[in-house]
């Protein structure tokens, strides 16, 4: 086994490969720390370097290492690039990990791109990255490849690809991925106990780097409350007016709304949530309130709290969503009167598909929970594919609608 060899993130390759040998466009990585960025990066170079591109057309530079971490100013930046840029002709192919560090980066990099001979890819601090500056700057001259940590299918791979042990049970593997979560590196360990180490040091070390000195959020325990009241409220509906009288119960003071809004959005900037928005099938309108937030890595519920339980349901709808997402499909929630789907997808080619999750439709003897669970999806009229996923070994057959394993579906990448 080769551990130096790069597990091939092909949903991600696959986005930015058109791209490659763009001038035009900057490649933005973004994704929770420790989701693969830096390994992204990699394995664009080694792409590029097979495909004919010389190796010193590739310049490589991240911030965070030597010998480049004491550059903190874009003009330093600059003086690094030129020097390792001089006297090459052609496209020159320039990766910046940790782009923030150079304070003022936008500019150069703006400029680099405008000369017309750099095609260039970064990534850096989601807080930073996501807060507006580096959008504002760049507008239309950039694209954005948004990462996660390892989906159910990438979990199973890489464990393949690295010749770690496959239990021949695929819901004890499940449960594995669901307890010790996505973080990639962490399939390099041998033993679960090190795998949760290591990802209780990923965790800890968002919430000491980027959270601790993020200058934009100044009551660092009150936005400590509002985060954790969105990871344990994963996948459930959170209403604006419900986190207040939360906070107002467990501080004895009143919380001003405009600060809940900016401190969601620091926890979303931070990719440790992502807001799931709900959609009436009646009036093909987004509605306001009533949003759904899943977790970017379910390791920062388990990790946060000490029961042990696995909340199901959440849980099974958090995989769906971090699943479709990794697809580049646009996700939300499916109003159909007083009825409730889980999730409407929309596919990159604009299709459609409609999706219910459950642990079991088979829990009750009187067929009550088959009948909510269909019930949703049989009143949608129009004929796009409708999917019920649980973790039933065996399917059941109504209405043309898909019941299907959830665990098999997203192991054999199926689309939806």
């Amino acid at each position: 086994m080769n551990e130096s060899r790069l597990f091939p993130r092909e949903k991600y390759l696959r986005r930015v490969r058109p791209f490659y040998h763009d001038t035009g466009m900057i490649k933005v990585f973004t994704g929770v720390r420790r989701c693969g960025k830096s390994s992204l990066m990699m394995l664009v170079q080694e792409e590029l370097r097979a495909s004919g591109v010389p190796e010193n057309a590739i310049i490589s530079i991240n911030l965070d290492r030597r010998p480049y971490k004491g550059i903190s100013k874009a003009d330093a930046l600059e003086k690094a690039i030129d020097g390792l840029s001089s006297g090459i002709d052609g496209i020159k192919y320039l990766f910046i990990d940790e782009v923030q560090n150079a304070a003022g980066f936008e500019s150069s990099i703006n400029a680099y791109r405008e000369e017309g001979d750099f095609s260039i890819f970064i990534t850096g601090s989601n807080s930073y990255m996501l807060s507006g500056e580096l959008v504002t700057r760049l507008t239309g001259r950039y694209i954005e490849i948004d990462m996660t940590t390892l989906t159910f299918d990438e979990y199973l791979a890489i464990k393949e690809f690295y010749g770690r042990h496959m239990d021949a049970d695929l819901m004890n593997e499940l449960r594995s991925y669901i307890t010790e979560g996505g973080f990639p590196h962490a399939i390099l360990y041998d033993s679960q106990d090190a795998r949760r180490t290591y990802t209780q040091s990923v965790v800890d070390e968002i919430f000491e780097k980027d959270i601790k000195h993020n200058r934009r959020i100044r009551k660092k325990h009150l936005f400590d409350l509002i985060m954790q009241y969105l990871i344990n409220n994963f996948g459930c509906t959170v209403s604006i007016d419900g986190i207040i009288k939360h906070l107002t119960s467990l501080l004895g003071e009143n919380v001003r709304k405009e600060t809940v809004y900016r401190y969601i959005r620091e926890v979303e900037n931070l990719r440790i949530i992502s807001r799931c928005t709900r959609f009436d099938l009646k009036s093909k309108q987004s509605l306001n309130g009533g949003e759904k937030y899943y977790l970017s890595d379910l390791s920062f519920y388990f990790m946060r709290n000490t029961d042990n339980r696995i909340p199901y349901g959440p849980v099974l709808e958090n995989i769906v969503y971090q699943y479709a997402k990794s697809l580049s499909y646009s996700v939300s929630i499916g109003k159909i009167g007083k009825l409730e789907v889980d999730f409407i997808m929309r596919s990159p080619r604009m299709d459609y598909a409609y999706v219910q999750v459950a642990m079991s439709i088979f829990n009750d003897s009187e067929g009550k929970t088959e009948e909510r669970e269909y019930r949703s999806l049989e009143s949608i009229r129009d004929s796009y594919p409708k999917y019920l996923l649980t973790l039933d070994p065996l399917q059941q057959r109504r209405n043309g609608i898909i019941h299907a394993n959830l665990a098999e579906f997203i192991k054999e990448e199926n689309p939806f």
